[in-house]
């Protein structure tokens, strides 16, 4: 199992993708766990006071809630002084005065801006096959940010210190979208978390619980301050496809006519016929979709979410310029990438997450050999005729960021 999965569930991978995965939450237990710190390597409390005094924090980097509701910003953002000419600075002796009056203060994008975590998501995300968003909450103790909610996405929840009280209830709308937020089901919400709980437990530091989305959960910290990290996956659900299927099905004319001039669309007789020749329309169309051209939008689509290794601009400047064939290259970590063979025009085609970068047909054999090897000599590069080609090649995928030094 990978060790990011291991730290977040206690019981093997195909386990976990057949009978918890979408269906019901988990919990896990500290000792069921090979966390020997916790999650206090990932984020501690000295971590957060950090982010939220000296790292020039701001919004949408930081919410604040109590009682249930969200804090304006401005009520802990504002000018950062001199040499920094903005207005949404995370202000921290605001941030001081808001928390000890009990409010929760809630990190968020942390798999963007705090190294240990940018590395576990994106370990974590290739374990999973699926892009994740990792937030912190901060609560003083005894008191809940959130009132009884659900999530429209997954989420691992990693107890790093103090205690906090989940409550958790079965979902009144089982696998929501994200255009299907709990507000528009508060009063089932509510109904629902007044009667018992499917689950109730106290998490210590080093536990963690595994929550589908649309369960419901409040939470509250106990005779301690509470911080814990919540991981958000991402996943494309069957109605992607069928968003994807709606975008493709504009390429039909059938599908793009007007609708008879003058027709009254709240007349459901003049309405009816229109939607059967639709429906028919649309049915046909279905049968002779290309699982090929589905397969390239929904990889545009999933591919942006997913954030390759940093990489260092001033570093890698410095290689290309140093470069010789006893140079050694990585594929850049956690690029996603395919490669379109050479047709008649000669040339090969690498798609990355956010570009397509085109190369002469030759370098094929190089470039399927750094893609696929751990770490290669810009001097082994094969098919090229001479090293002069050996490191123009290397310098392009250096600047393209697709390789980086090994």
């Amino acid at each position: 199992m990978p060790r990011s999965l291991a730290r977040c569930v206690a019981v093997e991978p195909g386990r976990f993708a057949t009978e918890y995965w979408g269906r019901t939450p988990l919990l896990s237990r500290a000792g069921e766990l090979p966390n020997p710190v916790g999650f206090t390597d990932l984020l501690s409390p000295a971590d957060a006071d950090d982010l939220l005094s000296r790292r020039g924090l701001r919004t949408p980097f930081l919410r604040i809630a109590k009682d249930g509701e969200l804090l304006s910003a401005a009520r802990y953002t504002g000018s950062g002084g001199a040499g920094a000419e903005i207005s949404d600075q995370v202000l921290d002796e605001r941030v001081l005065g808001l928390y000890a009056g009990g409010a929760t203060l809630v990190l968020q994008g942390l798999h963007r801006n705090w190294p240990p975590l940018i590395d576990f998501a994106r370990e974590l995300g290739a374990a999973i096959g699926q892009p994740l968003q990792i937030n912190a909450y901060l609560t003083p103790a005894g008191n809940q940010g959130f009132a009884t909610h659900y999530d429209t996405h997954d989420v691992f929840v990693l107890q790093v210190d103090g205690c906090k009280h989940w409550r958790i209830h079965e979902p009144v709308l089982p696998d929501p979208l994200e255009r299907q937020p709990w507000g528009g089901l508060a009063d089932e919400v509510s109904a629902v978390a007044d009667g018992p709980a499917a689950l109730d437990v106290v998490l210590a530091p080093g536990d963690a619980l595994y929550l589908p989305r649309g369960w419901l959960h409040s939470a509250q910290a106990q005779e301690q301050r509470s911080l814990h990290l919540t991981v958000g996956i991402r996943s494309l659900t069957r109605y992607s496809l069928v968003e994807t299927l709606l975008g493709l099905a504009a390429e039909d004319q059938r599908l793009r006519t007007s609708l008879p001039f003058g027709t009254d669309v709240a007349d459901t007789g003049q309405i009816e016929p229109e939607l059967a020749r639709t429906i028919t329309a649309l049915r046909d169309w279905l049968l002779d979709v290309d699982p090929v051209t589905v397969a390239d939008r929904l990889r545009e689509r999933s591919w942006r979410a997913f954030r390759p290794a940093p990489i260092r601009p001033l570093a890698q400047a410095a290689a290309i310029a140093d470069l010789d064939t006893g140079s050694r290259l990585a594929l850049r970590n956690g690029l996603r990438w395919r490669l379109v063979p050479a047709g008649s025009g000669d040339r090969i085609t690498l798609l990355l997450f956010d570009r397509t970068v085109t190369f002469p047909g030759q370098c094929e054999p190089a470039l399927r050999a750094l893609l696929t090897a751990d770490v290669i000599r810009v001097g082994d590069l094969p098919g090229l005729d001479d090293d002069a080609d050996r490191i123009v090649l290397a310098r392009r995928l250096l600047r393209e960021a697709v390789a980086v030094p090994a």
